[in-house]
């Protein structure tokens, strides 16, 4: 799968679709995603901001991605946990950048070399327009090399 065919997948795939949550782009070496939430009237609370649970699922999955993406067939990568600190109301069109370095992408395949259980915490922020952080995300992935049968 492409990057690109992976973004318009994600951005069409119904609970991303419905929710407002659109992929602009995976990175060509899968080392960065850009993810946008539409706050509309299906992804908005009772006060008209960004429902909290849409900004949840539009950080839910990239992290993970990114780094099995890089990694390869030969080893186990979820996503375990999040956490998310509300800065400010969000309205209109809001915005998260995730990324993974090959850098880290490397450091966590030595980590996990011969089948150690590695936890690694990532972090991003969800801004509107205007660029003023909206959220703070956590994320924790998990990552394992394959047992080789």
């Amino acid at each position: 799968m492409t990057p690109r065919r992976l973004a318009v997948g994600m951005s069409l795939w119904i609970p991303n679709l419905f929710s407002g949550i659109r992929v602009r782009r995976f990175a060509d070496d899968w080392t960065s995603a850009d993810v946008e939430l539409h706050v509309n009237v299906f992804t908005r609370n009772f006060v008209k901001t960004a429902f909290g649970g849409s900004m949840s699922a539009m950080t839910d999955p990239y992290y993970f991605m990114l780094v099995m993406h890089q990694l390869g067939r030969d080893y186990m990568v979820w996503d375990t946990r999040g956490e998310i600190e509300f800065v400010k109301p969000g309205r209109g069109v809001l915005s998260a950048h995730f990324e993974v370095p090959r850098a880290k992408a490397e450091e966590l395949r030595e980590r996990a070399r011969g089948g150690a259980k590695v936890l690694e915490w990532f972090e991003t922020e969800i801004t509107d327009r205007e660029g003023d952080v909206v959220a703070r995300v956590r994320r924790e992935v998990y990552v394992r090399e394959k047992r080789r049968a």
